[in-house]
């Protein structure tokens, strides 16, 4: 037993992880490994929900994150890493969850809502699909941490298991409907009310262009907009000097008008640029610079 708090979180294994992932979560991951005590899944059994034709290539992406895990710092004398499907009890969870929440709630999951327009679902999706809502509330609590590391797009999720660990300490432990959610374990609840933990960027995005509405993308393996951890130096080069920028060259005036949401180079230039200032210079060109 530790003293430390825990923490719980994790990634499906759909490919190998991007700078989205390591700016979202992974990254956060790093920084709490000493001061926590720390369990980080690979979700496989999610991986299904879209690719259950695809068996071999799910258990190479289990891998693949493992191996990005590794590359990037996670300390397995420090941290536990585990799969999914090697822990029984999270498929037990799932079952009894799924009667503590209606399918309507579930599927008013704005996230779950965005991956079917995103993955082009349409009502093709296997039922399973929706249920990884549910299986993520169990992935989470199964494990009673009181913080989740997670990227901004994971909220309505984390949202949707601390509506599940009310309810269950409210009907079968008998924790009091009206008490803080920080105390239900101390008034006898068997799940701690979670906590999320964002990471520095809240969504970054990907190197393509905008979509037809004008917005550009998240980072994402599926949209081909992905710099990988691990690309080596050539294919970082190349996707670097290929992204999306500015091509009718119209730039903003003045500093703060530069919408980094409406431009990838200064999204990843406030992100990863440690020379702030020159981000702050650079940001906008004055009318004589564009002379």
């Amino acid at each position: 037993m530790t003293e430390k708090p825990r923490i719980l979180t994790g990634d499906t294994p759909t490919g190998k992880l991007h700078l989205g992932h390591y700016v979202g979560s992974v990254e956060n991951r790093l920084a709490l490994q000493d001061e926590y005590d720390c369990f980080f899944l690979i979700a496989n059994k999610h991986a299904f929900t879209t690719r259950a034709d695809k068996p071999a290539d799910i258990r190479q992406s289990v891998l693949d994150i493992a191996t990005d895990w590794l590359a990037v710092g996670i300390d397995p004398d420090k941290s536990a890493m585990f799969v999914q499907s090697e822990v029984p009890a999270i498929d037990e969870l799932t079952f009894f969850f799924a009667m503590l929440i209606p399918f309507n709630r579930v599927m008013r999951n704005p996230t779950l809502a965005q991956e079917i327009k995103d993955k082009e679902l349409g009502d093709k999706y296997p039922f399973g699909f929706p249920l990884y809502a549910v299986g993520q509330c169990a992935d989470i609590l199964a494990f009673r941490p009181k913080y989740v590391p997670v990227g901004e797009d994971q909220l309505p999720h984390l949202e949707m298991t601390r509506e599940v660990a009310r309810r269950f300490d409210q009907l079968y432990c008998g924790v009091n409907p009206h008490a803080e959610d920080k105390d239900y374990v101390k008034h006898g609840g068997l799940f701690p009310v979670i906590e999320p933990r964002l990471g520095r960027v809240r969504r970054l995005v990907g190197l393509g262009a905008p979509s037809a509405e004008g917005n550009l993308l998240k980072m994402s393996k599926s949209l081909n907009n992905a710099v990988f951890l691990a690309d080596d130096a050539d294919a970082v080069q190349k996707k670097v000097m290929g992204m999306y920028t500015d091509p009718k060259r119209i730039r903003a005036t003045d500093p703060g008008e530069v919408d980094p949401s409406k431009n990838p180079l200064w999204a990843f230039q406030e992100t990863f640029n440690p020379e702030k200032a020159w981000v702050d210079e650079h940001n906008y060109l004055s009318p004589e610079a564009r002379r």
